[in-house]
């Protein structure tokens, strides 16, 4: 089951309507103008280009964000765990995508009740399957707890990420017609997500390995429907390739997610000139606690961000305050000037940091303080709750 939802704390909400320079650190602040610009620039290239976008809530883990991001023509929302489903459904999300394979009997009953439970609501469950067992023990979880209702089935094809799903062509053919001999389940088309060519550095590198992805799904998509069977629908892509996929009249729904947030890894890559502006709106407010005579010392360390794609970047400085982050454990982080004329912050200075990777970092927290009116000079509004925290099953 979800994790337990925590109450607000006294003091967080106490902070709704403080400036920013009052929010204690370390902090997950998100800057609200960003985030609603990056939702806004997503819609409009989904309905430019006439595709679904289905964002992936792995990476914020919050309801709220979910069903604000759907009210400006999300179709639901992604997710990785039964978990953070069902975290998500008791936070008022109704359409569910669990891009993933689950094949312990108890995480497919878990999903099996959710299906029926979102159903009944009027809404949907789908999953990821990759082995004829695996539908199988899902038919037989929904026998037993399920509705009539039934429940959306994605066949997963690996498409270069090398982890999940069957090779494309054939075997993904046997998959979809295992599907459909069960009354309670649906095909509902191809799961293909590469997820190593959204962190591909050239645009180059990036367009090739999608036309790769392109080719497998609309040859596998070609055999199923050969074999008798409709295809409802490709879906993948993320934040760094979604603009291959939407040109490329196979993909029908985007699953990017990190868009909404960005990140230091991703502001890494060289863009796709077609790609919307998608903004950094996640950052880690910390403090300057300790100067030396080469570095100091923040309070933000690896318990405050993530660093599986790398250490964060320091945010919204002025030249002379040019500073690299250096890893100091887990409590502190180490500050060095950057060129011969940088200077270093002085005691108590507030500093921003953008994580290397949005998704663990946001599950490092349990609440989001949205800011409206910059970084510098604005205020609370929000606190985000981040639901789905620690949601693992």
């Amino acid at each position: 089951m979800p994790p337990a939802m925590k109450p607000i704390p006294d003091t967080l909400k106490s902070a709704i309507g403080q400036r920013v320079d009052l929010i204690d650190t370390p902090a997950l602040v998100i800057d609200l103008d960003a985030m609603e610009r990056n939702i806004q620039r997503m819609a409009d290239f989904a309905r430019k280009h006439q595709v679904r976008w289905r964002p992936h809530a792995k990476m914020h883990k919050s309801a709220a964000l979910a069903l604000q991001m759907q009210r400006a023509g999300a179709q639901g929302v992604c997710v990785q765990k039964v978990s953070e489903a069902e975290a998500l459904a008791d936070g008022g999300v109704t359409d569910i995508a669990i891009t993933n394979e689950v094949v312990a009997m108890p995480k497919l009953q878990r999903a099996a009740r959710l299906a029926a439970r979102l159903a009944a609501q009027g809404g949907r469950l789908a999953i990821a399957v990759d082995h004829a067992e695996g539908i199988a023990r899902l038919a037989d979880a929904m026998a037993q707890h399920g509705s009539d209702a039934g429940i959306d089935v994605l066949v997963e094809i690996d498409v270069g990420q090398g982890r999940c799903g069957v090779p494309p062509g054939e075997a993904a053919v046997a998959l979809a017609q295992a599907v459909a001999q069960h009354g309670r389940l649906r095909f509902a088309g191809l799961q293909a997500y590469h997820g190593r060519a959204q962190h591909m550095a050239s645009t180059v590198g990036r367009r090739s390995a999608i036309a790769d992805v392109v080719a497998a799904a609309r040859h596998t998509r070609q055999l199923i429907e050969d074999a008798g069977l409709p295809v409802p629908l490709v879906t993948g892509s993320g934040t760094g390739t979604l603009v291959h996929e939407a040109a490329s009249g196979v993909f029908g729904e985007l699953q990017a997610g990190s868009f909404l947030f960005m990140d230091a890894d991703y502001a890494r890559n060289e863009r796709e000139p077609a790609q919307p502006q998608f903004e950094h709106a996640a950052f880690i407010k910390t403090q300057v606690i300790s100067v030396h005579e080469g570095h100091a010392v923040c309070d933000a360390g690896h318990k405050s961000h993530a660093i599986d794609s790398g250490l964060p970047t320091v945010a919204l400085l002025s030249p002379d305050y040019a500073l690299r982050y250096a890893n100091a454990g887990d409590e502190h982080g180490l500050l060095y000037a950057q060129g011969p004329q940088a200077r270093l912050p002085g005691l108590g200075q507030m500093l921003w940091l953008i994580p290397g990777h949005c998704d663990p970092t946001v599950n490092l927290y349990d609440f989001m303080i949205g800011v409206r009116g910059g970084l510098l000079d604005g205020v609370v509004e929000r606190i985000i709750r981040v639901d789905a925290r620690g949601a693992l099953t």
